[in-house]
């Protein structure tokens, strides 16, 4: 059964969409989680039921984060969860980008082993991330340190590498 629920955050009112699961903590492992107005973000469907207490302790870490009192999600993931293997060896890339660090999407293409012409893929991988925040997409630079695309708006990478202390403070003259 699908459930899902919103959560009021800094970044507006994310939607958690997850599945019932006997082995995932809190009994959810969570297929979703996007922003308003994200690009390609869920949206609720008929036949999904309304399960705010499905997602307590998920709900308990993104509270925890947006306070900077969290640095590492542990959220259980739905194992068929969509994505392509290619989308996957990205994201399990994505997952490995330590809070408070950047990486640029070259260097993702390298950790995959994928040649300089697939960086773009690489990008549009990310770009097709379905978990926002928790799997920190977010984290992820143009190589000359600049921010490049985020489904849920530049903005919100600014706030979410804000919060990490990963921005590089701006020159003042």
């Amino acid at each position: 059964m699908t459930v899902y629920a919103t959560l009021d955050s800094p970044l507006g009112e994310l939607l958690l969409v997850g599945v019932e699961s006997a082995t995932a903590p809190g009994g959810t492992a969570l297929v979703s989680l996007s922003v308003p107005g994200q690009k390609g973000g869920a949206v609720v469907q008929d036949g999904w039921r309304l399960a705010p207490e499905a997602f307590a302790g998920i709900a308990a870490q993104l509270r925890a984060y947006f306070a900077g009192e969290l640095t590492r999600f542990d959220i259980a993931y739905a194992a068929d969860a969509p994505g392509t293997d290619f989308q996957r060896r990205v994201w399990a890339q994505l997952d490995a980008i330590e809070y408070g660090t950047t990486a640029s999407y070259g260097e993702i293409a390298r950790r995959i082993g994928a040649s300089s012409v697939q960086v773009r893929a690489v990008g549009t991988a990310i770009g097709r991330n379905p978990l926002l925040v928790v799997r920190p997409c977010h984290r992820v630079i143009g190589s000359d340190g600049s921010l490049k695309g985020y489904a849920g708006g530049l903005e919100r990478k600014e706030a979410l590498l804000g919060l990490e202390g990963a921005l590089s403070p701006t020159p003042t003259s």
